[in-house]
């Protein structure tokens, strides 16, 4: 059953052209408040958005996929957070990149800069050539900071995690996050696809943009040119899923972090360290926090509150004390990424749920 005041403001989201078409969760510890999906995951071919609509998830690849994989390294002692990248990444040898460490790197705080258009080399290259290349563009970029000197939101940094952990790993990324964390978990609608060779998975696809690089209208494929370029799997985007899946990958983490899970995935330390940093660095690590003023998160999430935003118009937000999270999943870059109405609605949205369920009362 639709709550009323919810619903109408994503209907007048669609009126408005907020965005083309909308996945909406709300839950509370295990249980959904709140599911519906609004409007068309394609205009040209008029599907309809449903609950199942798969998103290109953009940067909520950082937290949900390359933070995890870390995560996972982390737990079974191969790595740990503050020993420089250059331990597995011989190829940094002689560089300023050798000394960034893997925390540095986790809290933007790695010294690069927030983006480059590496696609524009990558494209004169063989695509078996493409991977590799990134390492080195990576390596000769100036860094814009002395690593740890203060926080810049960056791609590079995660493009850069991604190479460490599939060296560490000895495999793709997202075939150890498959197998070790996903699969376990029971997630099968969080995926990337791989556009080096196997079958893109069967999904109903939300459609992103019209894209001027590629020529076509983007369905199943990575939004982000330096992803594609690279083959679809990078540290800061081509995770693709549901808003189903992200919510249930958040409550197994917050059920893990608590000590609720009968068959953890992560352990509490590795967790806490993500969600609430340490004393010398109390950053979260891949993830974000509400702003102190104008957050995106609205007015009534706490301050222990994690999250983060995607470029193709994904996010979420979880309260971890209150454990109330949002899942907004849209394709507001359909058909062309100048629509920017959702940062204005975003919290207003966030701000009406909170406030009919009471939870901002809790």
């Amino acid at each position: 059953m639709k709550s009323d005041p919810i619903h109408d403001l994503m209907q007048q989201g669609l009126r408005e052209n907020v965005f083309p078409g909308a996945v909406l969760l709300v839950g509370k510890g295990d249980a959904r408040l709140f599911f519906e999906a609004y409007g068309k995951a394609n205009l040209f071919s008029n599907q309809p958005m449903t609950r199942e609509t798969v998103f290109d998830l953009a940067s909520l690849t950082k937290p949900l996929a390359t933070t995890l994989a870390v995560a996972r390294l982390a737990d079974r002692s191969r790595i740990r957070l503050d020993q420089p990248v250059g331990k597995w990444l011989p190829a940094l040898a002689g560089s300023d990149k050798a000394a960034i460490t893997i925390r540095q790197l986790l809290c933007h705080q790695g010294g690069f800069p927030a983006h480059r258009l590496f696609y524009m080399t990558l494209k004169s290259l063989l695509p078996w050539e493409r991977k590799a290349a990134v390492l080195d563009l990576l390596k000769h970029t100036p860094l814009e900071y002395p690593p740890g000197e203060r926080t810049l939101y960056s791609d590079l940094g995660f493009m850069l995690l991604c190479r460490l952990v599939e060296a560490v790993a000895g495999c793709p990324m997202s075939r150890f996050l498959k197998e070790g964390v996903y699969e376990p978990m029971g997630l099968e609608d969080l995926f990337f696809v791989d556009l080096t060779g196997s079958r893109r998975p069967r999904r109903p696809y939300a459609a992103t943009e019209l894209c001027p690089v590629r020529n076509r209208l983007l369905v199943g494929e990575v939004h982000d040119d330096n992803a594609w370029f690279a083959g679809g799997i990078d540290g800061h985007a081509g995770l693709f899923g549901t808003a189903e899946a992200v919510f249930h990958l958040l409550r197994l983490l917050v059920a893990d972090w608590r000590g609720r899970s009968s068959a953890p995935i992560f352990s509490e330390p590795i967790l806490s360290d993500i969600f609430h940093g340490v004393e010398k660095n109390p950053l979260p690590l891949g993830f974000d926090r509400p702003s102190v003023k104008n957050s995106s998160a609205g007015r009534h999430f706490s301050a222990n509150t994690i999250g983060h935003l995607g470029f193709t118009g994904v996010s979420f937000w979880m309260d971890l004390d209150k454990e109330i999270c949002i899942v907004l999943l849209t394709n507001r870059v359909h058909p062309f990424r100048w629509n920017t109405r959702l940062g204005q609605f975003r919290p207003h949205i966030h701000d009406r749920i909170m406030e009919h369920f009471e939870i901002y009362l809790d």
